[in-house]
């Protein structure tokens, strides 16, 4: 199964980015996916190619105008799902990068400047997502996380199908965050001359021994740092 995705930009150089680099670069090459950058200013009507505008109501700021969207949107013949990148939008979470992972084509509008006229997000009915509590320049970047977190999810791209479910928020995790990870050297002198041991239980080859303490260091690391996520689990 292929994914295929539309991203309706100002800034189609963007792309692929970082997503055509190693495992996801090799995902490409395969034809696993695929991306079309639309440049939104080549479906602009006037001379001078604008695509924003100053906003209703006043306040700072331009906003990207409905009707070029559109057309933009139009050119493509089979949008599928369509997302728009937002703050104000559902976050994004693994479970939903799932979700998404199972589309076979996907069409990402990336905003810019203040942001997007509302009429046209309802009228082609855009889901808004969120990559979290802060606001970039672009939906570019935001939208390129998505992808990389849609695309490490299909099948063959990281090799084994387990690698995903004992990652954070992965099945084998309960959904929280990871344990910690060690290799060689068992022993390791840091630059301040203190000597750091991988912990003995995973030395000893018990794995019921070492899946209890993964179990433990999830839970522990999880109460720490996202105890948000303990309170989905158990409520």
């Amino acid at each position: 199964m292929a994914i295929k995705f539309n991203i309706l930009t100002l800034f189609p150089d963007m792309f692929p980015s970082m997503l055509g680099q190693s495992l996801a670069g090799k995902a490409l090459e395969r034809g696993d996916w695929s991306y079309n950058a639309v440049n939104i200013r080549d479906y602009a009507t006037n001379h001078h190619k604008n695509v924003d505008d100053t906003p209703y109501g006043g306040g700072a700021g331009m906003v990207m105008r409905a009707d070029v969207i559109e057309h933009t949107l139009l050119s493509i013949k089979k949008p599928s799902r369509k997302i728009y990148l937002s703050p104000r939008g559902r976050v994004l979470t693994q479970n939903l990068a799932k979700e998404l992972s199972q589309e076979d084509c996907l069409t990402i509008l990336c905003g810019r400047y203040e942001g997007v006229d509302q009429r046209v997000l309802e009228a082609h009915e855009f889901e808004e997502i969120s990559i979290g509590d802060y606001v970039l320049s672009g939906g570019e970047p935001a939208a390129l996380i998505l992808m990389d977190a849609i695309i490490r999810l299909l099948p063959n791209v990281m090799g084994n199908a387990e690698t995903a479910d004992n990652e954070s928020f992965g099945s084998a995790t309960g959904g929280l965050l990871e344990y910690p990870h060690y290799t060689r050297p068992a022993q390791w002198m840091d630059a301040h001359g203190v000597t750091h041991k991988v912990p003995e239980v995973l030395m000893n080859g018990n794995h019921a021994h070492i899946d209890a303490w993964r179990k433990e260091q999830s839970e522990a690391i999880t109460k720490k740092v996202r105890p948000d996520l303990l309170e989905v689990k158990f409520s």
